[in-house]
């Protein structure tokens, strides 16, 4: 197995969990926050989208799907104060996005070199185009472990 290799598997694991934690959530389920604190569902749902998008295809340089007109918007640090549905995307447009970003992930790295794996972001938490590659699905595993909570909260058996 080469370095591609493990952070595809890497990817499609953390894209199965997160699947999973909220294939059988409503949309006014993905409203719900772990805590008053924390962001709602729906919020962590498009920053994960938006942020896939950027760090693939601005900050590593690869083509990824172009998001919807004032998606991104959506999804910001001055959003995710708000509870109020109409504010974001529908559960199904989200799944949708989410799985066209990942397959632009997984064909950016699908064409990159060994050279280009190694070489450096200027970002701090992801050194290296690799280790941007590989972030976005512990990206994801992070923010899921939060929906697990709500899940709970809901009475939902552990999928895991």
């Amino acid at each position: 197995m080469d370095a591609r290799q493990a952070i595809r598997c890497g990817l499609e694991m953390a894209q199965h969990i997160a699947t999973a934690y909220v294939n059988d959530l409503t949309d006014e389920q993905l409203m719900l926050r772990p805590h008053p604190q924390c962001n709602h569902i729906n919020w962590q749902l498009g920053h994960l989208i938006v942020s896939e998008n950027h760090l693939i295809g601005k900050v590593a340089g690869y083509p990824m799907p172009a998001l919807p007109d004032g998606f991104a918007e959506k999804y910001t640090k001055e959003t995710q104060s708000s509870d109020n549905p109409a504010d974001f995307a529908t559960k199904d447009e989200l799944l949708r996005l989410a799985a066209e970003q990942r397959a632009g992930t997984l064909q950016a790295l699908e064409r990159v070199t060994d050279e280009e794996l190694d070489r450096p972001t200027g970002l701090d938490y992801a050194p290296t185009v690799g280790a941007l590659f590989s972030m976005q699905g512990s990206h994801w595993l992070m923010h899921a472990g939060q929906w697990v909570i709500v899940r709970r909260q809901l009475g939902k058996p552990p999928l895991f």
